[in-house]
């Protein structure tokens, strides 16, 4: 694989520009991060023009506050904030996608849905169609660089590991990629603050948001899902035997791999390793037989490299806390729509519905979604 060649310099703030390098949007959540970026870019230059999305109904939602704050440091900094409504893009892309997945008994991954169709999408298609701007930026962890030999735009992990978001930005066409910059990408999130700080923004010490705005919101992912999915009552079983262990509140409150919070008694700890919609039943088992060698993916979106074609080995991660780990991806149809992931050591906890991520290194090579396993 060719080396990455990163399209912005390490810390651009280091060499500042007297004329303007031409329109940016920039997306605003009215967080520390987004807001350092629209600073940083403005004193780099750009003629910064700064975008919310309004994404959630009702009141009280996080929305609220990021709308104001984010109003208040365009004010501030003297530039142009649009709100866009994508309230209805997000109703169908990710509250009834994490409804139906939580009822069918999987545990869908709503942030790579979220950042593939509800924002950058949008976000892009504002700025090109309403703007005239063709370069958006945003305050996520990344970086983007470029590969001339296949002619192709690569996602590259943060410099800072723990803040690292290419897990959830797997899904990005390559149109996207070409149109995006992360200028975070390269600063630890402690060089982040301070860089709000010393711009004075209003924004420098905010706490640090949920991963995900539903939660942030509703208080727990359960709430959110107990507005739209009845609490039906009904089994927990043992998959060894089908014994009853106890009874579960419905399955939508739980998730494979979960150990606690259960209600159950057994000699040795039991972990959920399957959800039964049709039945609805909690299935539980043992940790040494809770691992599983292999998974199907589908939905996989090639990115910094196109289809292979053939098996190549690569570092896998199943879920975005989780290490990267050695496997083979083997393509199972023509498309590469949907691979085999064969581990080098059996993992635990493969949860369908969650995100599979294949890396070369630095790297992001390709992803998609963690299949249901064949009975």
């Amino acid at each position: 694989m060719s080396n990455p060649v990163p399209l912005s310099p390490p810390h651009p703030l280091e060499v500042p520009q007297e004329k303007p390098l031409g329109k940016v949007v920039v997306g605003m959540s009215g967080g520390v991060d987004s807001s350092t970026v629209t600073a940083m870019l403005q004193d780099q230059g750009y003629d910064v023009i700064g975008m919310t999305l309004w994404l959630m109904k009702g009141k009280g939602s996080c929305c609220t506050d990021a709308l104001v704050d984010a109003a208040q440091l365009c004010e501030e900094l003297g530039i142009p904030h649009h709100v866009v409504d994508t309230r209805d893009i997000f109703e169908e892309n990710i509250v009834n996608y994490l409804v139906d997945g939580y009822s069918d008994g999987i545990t869908p991954l709503p942030c790579s849905q979220c950042n593939k169709a509800v924002k950058f999408g949008p976000m892009l298609d504002f700025a090109r169609n309403e703007l005239g701007v063709n370069l958006i930026a945003t305050g996520h962890y990344a970086r983007i660089g470029y590969d001339s030999e296949r002619d192709r735009h690569q996602l590259i992990r943060a410099v800072d590991r723990r803040k690292d978001q290419t897990y959830f930005l797997y899904d990005l066409s390559q149109d996207v990629l070409g149109s995006v910059t992360f200028p975070l990408g390269t600063y630890e999130k402690s060089e982040t603050r301070q860089i709000a700080h010393d711009h004075n923004l209003h924004v420098a010490d905010k706490p640090e948001s949920q991963d995900l705005c539903l939660v942030e919101t509703h208080g727990s992912m359960q709430n959110f899902l107990d507005k739209y999915i009845d609490r039906t009552t009904g089994n927990i079983v043992n998959r060894q035997d089908g014994k009853v262990l106890g009874t579960h509140t419905g399955i939508h409150h739980y998730t494979i791999g979960q150990r606690k919070g259960l209600g159950i008694s057994a000699p040795e700890p039991l972990y959920v390793v399957g959800l039964d919609a049709m039945m609805n039943r909690v299935i539980v088992d043992t940790r040494d037989r809770a691992t599983s060698p292999d998974c199907t993916v589908s939905r996989v979106n090639w990115v910094s490299i196109a289809n292979p074609g053939e098996s190549f080995k690569a570092e896998v991660q199943i879920r975005y806390r989780s290490p990267a780990v050695p496997a083979t991806i083997t393509p199972l149809d023509d498309t590469g729509s949907r691979v085999k992931i064969t581990f080098d050591e059996p993992q635990f906890s493969i949860t369908p519905g969650q995100a599979a991520v294949w890396y070369d290194g630095e790297v992001l090579l390709g992803g998609g979604i963690i299949d249901r396993p064949s009975p």
